[in-house]
């Protein structure tokens, strides 16, 4: 005797005709049949709703997707991409939902995934996350706690000569203070470059920057010429780690959106790139949302300095038991009849001697600790790995 041959469409049917004739309990019946209660009712209603025909497998395919953009939103989103090619899309959403705020915007990653389908974004491979360095940075709260400076790599404009962009940015607005077009990095043009800045939005507390010329120099605490203006107008100096550009990441990342937006290509010649570079920092800073800041533009949270700034440099002064030298033309200075050698970045500046014990003493510049003296040897050792204080004691 041959064996029945049974499909699921013909048990469901079998099932179903044994339910509506109600021989044995429908949980006894769904047991023997090997479906749960729920399943049973549900291939019940079917039939008596549709026959037969109703018993078939359906699509398993939602009704709804919640990931479908409308054709209208997408060219909205398309044309705003295309407008601002280096803008992410939680930006775009912001300006999107700012422009159009009747629409149903869906998440970032809905948009992400529509531009990737348009090829108007090209993902790139994840990278690991650099450590936090080991020694304490400031953590800037308020605006113009810590202002952030680089040169920005060179390139060359439409007229065969190199352009070396500085860029200022205040660490907790994120907002863009200047993007200058140099055609050579030079620490009298940069001085000039701060002088403006200074005079526009007053003085910072610290100003973070790499070892690089002009803002750092081969001597004693790597001080330069513009970094002891700096601790002359009372800011810090802050310097990375070398060949650490992630301690410094914020700056970075602006340069990488700099880049993109602004030099490619070239502009024709340096005037031509720096009025590039204004627009840039504009939209920067009044209308690209940030993401830092809860996607508003830096400039709503930006404002100046309360700390003014002259360009009189006033007296360095120290405590009252402090010996206080002038550092020569050659960097040395004078202890009755020793020289001893400290920077030649500190030309003309006074410093302050604070008494430790009978041997030795603490060097400072203003509130910068410098190293430690020891007369009776003329013996200086530079304290590099201690930080800078408030107030000399």
């Amino acid at each position: 005797m041959p064996w029945r041959a049974s499909s699921p469409m013909s048990l469901r049917l079998e099932f179903v005709l044994e339910a509506l004739r109600a021989r044995t309990t429908f949980a006894d019946l769904c047991a023997r049949y090997g479906v749960s209660e729920k399943t049973g009712y549900k291939w019940r209603a079917r039939f008596l709703a549709g026959g037969p025909d109703a018993l078939r497998d359906r699509s398993h395919a939602p009704h709804t997707c919640p990931h479908h953009m409308p054709a209208r939103l997408e060219a909205l989103l398309w044309a705003e991409r295309h407008a601002h090619p280096t803008w992410g899309a939680r930006k775009l959403r912001a300006r999107l939902l700012a422009a159009h705020p009747a629409d149903a915007w869906p998440a970032p990653s809905t948009l992400t995934a529509s531009l990737v389908r348009a090829g108007l974004v090209v993902p790139r491979p994840r990278r690991a996350h650099a450590a936090h360095p080991a020694f304490p940075l400031t953590v800037p709260v308020e605006p113009n706690d810590v202002w952030s400076v680089d040169f920005k790599g060179e390139f060359r404009t439409g007229d065969g000569r190199y352009c070396y962009p500085l860029t200022v940015m205040d660490g907790a607005t994120r907002a863009l203070l200047a993007c200058r077009a140099r055609l050579r990095i030079d620490g009298a043009e940069t001085r000039s470059s701060f002088h403006r800045l200074f005079q526009r939005h007053g003085l910072p507390r610290v100003i973070r920057s790499d070892n690089g010329t002009p803002f750092a120099g081969p001597g004693l605490r790597g001080l330069s010429r513009l970094s002891v203006w700096w601790c002359r107008l009372g800011i810090r100096p802050e310097r990375i780690h070398r060949g650490c550009p992630q301690e410094n990441g914020a700056h970075e990342r602006m340069h990488r959106t700099l880049k993109a937006d602004t030099t490619r290509p070239p502009r024709a010649h340096c005037r031509a790139q720096q009025r590039c570079f204004d627009a840039f920092r504009h939209e920067y800073n009044t209308e690209r949302p940030h993401e830092a800041l809860g996607l508003v533009p830096p400039a709503t949270r930006y404002a100046p300095s309360p700390r003014p700034y002259s360009p009189v440099l006033a007296p360095l002064e120290y405590p009252a038991h402090y010996e206080r030298r002038r550092v020569g033309s050659s960097g040395h200075f004078r202890w009755r009849s020793r020289s001893t050698f400290l920077t030649k970045s500190l030309a003309g500046e006074d410093i302050g001697l604070a008494p430790v014990d009978g041997e030795h003493w603490l060097a400072y510049f203003g509130p910068q600790l410098l190293g430690q003296f020891t007369p009776h040897t003329g013996a200086f050792l530079e304290l590099a790995h201690l930080p800078p204080i408030d107030e000399p004691n």
